[in-house]
């Protein structure tokens, strides 16, 4: 039997989703092994005064095993 632990995460990227979902598992990774996959519970964009995208902002839900 394994046991699953899940968190969350708040990363962001100035270019895409897909690059904060990666960073904030690369950031994750640092300390947390195991990790078996991942939710995006809510994508969130900071703009200019123009409402250009300045800033990519997602919340992951990170699940993984504990040893």
């Amino acid at each position: 039997m394994s046991v699953v632990k899940v968190i969350e995460v708040n990363a962001s990227s100035p270019t895409s989703v897909e690059d904060a979902v990666r960073r904030g598992l690369a950031k994750c990774a640092e300390t947390v092994k195991n990790i078996k996959g991942a939710w995006v519970n809510e994508i969130k964009v900071v703009t200019d005064a123009g409402g250009g995208i300045t800033e990519w902002r997602v919340n992951l839900r990170v699940s993984f095993v504990v040893e």
